[in-house]
């Protein structure tokens, strides 16, 4: 059944609940209208806060072949950023071009916001069209501020 071009999946309730790398359980829900892309978000979401599958065995190390869309971004702004100022829509295409995957604009101007929270980018213009440049170190300050909740 589509809806405006959309799937719309049979369920009227998604929950999805996880443990994110510092232990912090986060539990989300859905209800109504629910679409593959508002799933797409949700999983986003995680893979952004770094949650961990809860299905896995605790006698068995976690090995991690596959990186997420954070890290790749974190790894290509180090290695094809460091020596430019660039906009999301760059890193946007780089990604593109080296992953073969599509990632939304908007997922790209959420992981650089974090980037600039961390200490890892610098951050200038406007909120139309924001550039960034890796700081010098490249790497997080001392004590980054955290902002999760506004």
């Amino acid at each position: 059944m589509a809806n405006n071009g959309a799937l719309v999946l049979p369920a009227h309730r998604v929950k999805i609940e996880f443990y994110d790398k510092e232990g912090v359980k986060h539990v989300m829900a859905i209800e109504g209208n629910v679409t593959r892309e508002k799933v797409g978000k949700i999983l986003d979401y995680i893979e952004l806060m770094g949650g961990v599958a809860a299905n896995l065995s605790p006698d068995k190390p976690i090995s991690r072949i596959q990186h997420t869309r954070f890290e790749k971004t974190l790894s290509l702004v180090l290695s094809n950023f460091t020596d430019k100022t660039f906009l999301s829509k760059d890193l946007q295409r780089t990604y593109k071009s080296v992953y073969s995957e599509d990632v939304p604009l908007s997922t790209i101007s959420t992981y650089l916001s974090r980037l600039v929270e961390r200490g890892v980018l610098a951050r200038s213009g406007s909120s139309f069209e924001w550039k960034y440049v890796v700081r010098s170190s490249g790497l997080p300050e001392s004590n980054p501020p955290k902002r999760f909740i506004e």
